[in-house]
């Protein structure tokens, strides 16, 4: 298939997505309650959900795994407290903004050098004294080219805000642009996993915490959008912070992976790491270059990088 034909191709399977859920019975019985009975259920069966896991992965299963699922949880929902503020506004400072989204540049540039790339590579040479640097660097590729195809299929508008009126409320390409954000999340998920799987706690915290940074001005980049385009704000709240739930599940399969085949953890952490660096410099920096004010942007990324610096040496 030709790769100017996969947007296409990816609309019409979103297309025949919708149309087969809204046919389910349970679906209509589910839109047909009141608004708070919907949020009530939902909120109810996620907890239910959530409650049985953990309980299940706590007697079973091993603790790195558990917290390594949290701290991906927990760092996904660090989006959803970025979107907290289209609440309150319905825009914000073009500049502080942009310094945010650099700040979170330069917060996973840090975390993925010194808390995947140099560990990863350590790892890697002791299990193949010598050949670390060549383990982490196929790691890497894969990690790039993974995103590299998720792109072709569900590519990140940066100039959302820019198209016209009637593209813009086209509610199957806004929810494209919401799909094609939730697949980045992914792999930041599986960089906190596979950190935590490498059993060094300090690793794993270091990178849930610079993701969960970098989620809160991406999680304002979607809500922000979406409520501009006039949906509800509590409900552009909700698809931002439904956006960084996929990070659990990248969680917990890069902490399992790891955990359970060992010499999976230095591509591993090369996967993570590439992944990563696309994200950096696919997404953020693009992002930061279709609005003004990009010199503070630059600072952002340069101040980012220094106190996650200063942070993972206070931890170690």
């Amino acid at each position: 298939m030709p790769l100017s034909n996969l947007k296409p191709h990816a609309l019409a399977l979103l297309s025949r997505l919708e149309t087969a859920v809204q046919d389910q019975p349970v679906y209509q019985a589910f839109r047909s309650m009141p608004a708070k009975k919907q949020k009530m259920l939902l909120i109810a069966v996620a907890a239910s959900f959530s409650l049985a896991l953990l309980s299940l992965m706590y007697a079973y299963i091993s603790k790195i795994i558990l917290m390594g699922m949290f701290a991906s949880l927990v760092a996904g929902l660090a989006t959803g407290l970025g979107a907290l503020p289209t609440l309150y506004f319905k825009d914000i400072s073009e500049k502080l903004l942009n310094v945010m989204l650099g700040g979170a540049a330069g917060v996973m540039l840090a975390a993925t050098a010194f808390s995947l790339i140099v560990p990863g590579i350590d790892y890697g040479n002791l299990l193949w004294p010598g050949k670390g640097i060549y383990a982490m660097a196929f790691g890497m590729m894969l990690g790039i080219l993974f995103l590299h195809y998720a792109d072709m299929w569900f590519p990140h508008d940066h100039n959302l805000l820019l198209q016209s009126d009637a593209r813009r409320r086209s509610l199957r390409k806004i929810w494209l642009f919401v799909i094609a954000i939730t697949i980045h999340n992914f792999p930041e998920g599986l960089a906190v996993g596979v950190s935590f799987g490498a059993e060094d706690w300090r690793n794993g915290l270091i990178l849930a915490i610079a993701i969960g940074l970098q989620n809160m001005p991406e999680g304002l980049a979607v809500a922000l959008p979406l409520a501009a385009l006039g949906y509800d704000r509590r409900k552009a709240v909700w698809v931002a912070t439904f956006t960084g739930l996929v990070e659990p599940v990248g969680g917990i399969l890069g902490v399992t992976a790891v955990t359970v085949f060992k010499p999976l953890l230095p591509m591993g952490m090369g996967f993570a790491a590439g992944a990563m660096l696309f994200v950096i410099c696919d997404e953020i920096i693009p992002e930061i270059h279709t609005r003004k004010n990009t010199r503070a942007a630059t600072f952002g990324i340069m101040g980012g990088f220094i106190v996650m610096m200063m942070l993972d040496n206070a931890i170690r």
